[in-house]
């Protein structure tokens, strides 16, 4: 072999060492999105869908511009810390917590470097998550759902609903992140309702769940909120099954519940506040500063009323709110 082709297949060889090398290195400069989740993956497709499609809106795609790191708590608020702890760990580029006031909380006591993009349904400020909703000041921002500042909204529904109802029950989590600003929104809303609104307690437990209906069943007349949880939204089935077997008229605060049986569901559209977070998780990634996003609130609104339901109960739905309604099930 002459000394130029020798030199010419020793520069090929070494260039061809160098391929895994740069495509390794390729790979490891993609951008990690760490996600706490709170229920899990196999019922939070759509809401993954959304996510996914405000990050494209901002350029990045899972598996070729971006990566996720999911990290799911099947409705236990407990877990979060863990979760959020392992992100931490994971040194990943962003933290997004799209519907768990518990995990933007343990993510914001986990770290105070890498940024976080939270979903909440209450006050961040008063939560410590941010200084202000205009100018968050720290490495957190995000969407304020409003879920359970509609909580008045949806106990006037429910009366519509049930005119009949001669008690009004709200079923609380007592264990829960957001449990005071509950019940602080219930009690707000008695003079409007025109009637008592009694507390309904329950913890984290399929039967703790059971006992809060066994009890609530002994006397005849009540209508129930289901109050803004992720555990009761994880154990949704139970609920709305429970509901069915004491015939009680019931609002939910997520249309999956209408969707499998419930009454009537009212909130905001979580599709739509998890495809916010996709487009804040983006800038997050362009290089904006969550000190410097605004946090903001979603545009989206749902009601899913189930005539199906409505008929098994006896219940008239006036047609306003059948007008009103977004989606109606037969």
């Amino acid at each position: 072999m002459s000394e130029l082709r020798r030199r010419q297949f020793i520069t090929l060889l070494g260039s061809a060492a160098t391929w895994p090398l740069a495509a390794r290195a390729q790979q490891s400069a993609m951008p990690v999105i760490g996600f706490l989740g709170s229920s899990s993956a196999q019922v939070s497709v759509k809401n993954l869908e959304a996510f996914r499609k405000g990050l494209s809106e901002r350029g990045y795609v899972e598996g070729r511009s971006v990566a996720i790191e999911f990290r799911w708590s099947g409705g236990r608020e407990d877990r979060m810390p863990e979760l959020a702890a392992d992100l931490v760990r994971r040194q990943v580029a962003v933290i997004a917590a799209p519907a768990s006031t518990a995990g933007a909380l343990a993510a914001k006591a986990a770290t105070s470097n890498i940024p976080i993009v939270f979903g909440t349904g209450s006050d961040p400020v008063a939560l410590g998550l941010v200084a202000s909703l205009n100018r968050p000041g720290g490495n957190a921002t995000g969407i304020v759902s409003l879920n359970v500042e509609l909580t008045a909204k949806r106990l006037g529904l429910l009366r519509e609903l049930a005119p009949r109802a001669t008690r009004f029950v709200a079923l609380v989590n007592r264990s829960a992140v957001m449990t005071d600003a509950i019940i602080k929104e219930v009690h707000a809303s008695v003079p409007t309702l025109g009637v008592p609104v009694e507390i309904l307690y329950a913890g984290n437990s399929d039967r703790d769940i059971e006992a809060a209906f066994a009890n609530l069943s002994q006397k005849p007349g009540a209508a129930l909120l289901v109050t803004v949880d992720s555990f009761f939204f994880t154990r949704r089935a139970l609920i709305v099954t429970l509901a069915a077997r004491h015939a009680l008229p019931t609002i939910y605060f997520r249309r999956e519940f209408a969707e499998i049986g419930g009454l009537v569901s009212y909130g905001t559209s979580v599709d739509n506040i998890h495809e916010l977070i996709g487009i804040y998780t983006g800038r997050v990634l362009k290089g904006e500063k969550p000190a410097d996003l605004p946090v903001t609130q979603p545009t989206k609104f749902d009601m899913v009323i189930n005539l199906s339901t409505a008929k098994a109960l006896a219940i008239d739905v006036p047609p306003t709110l059948l007008a009103l309604a977004d989606e109606v099930i037969e």
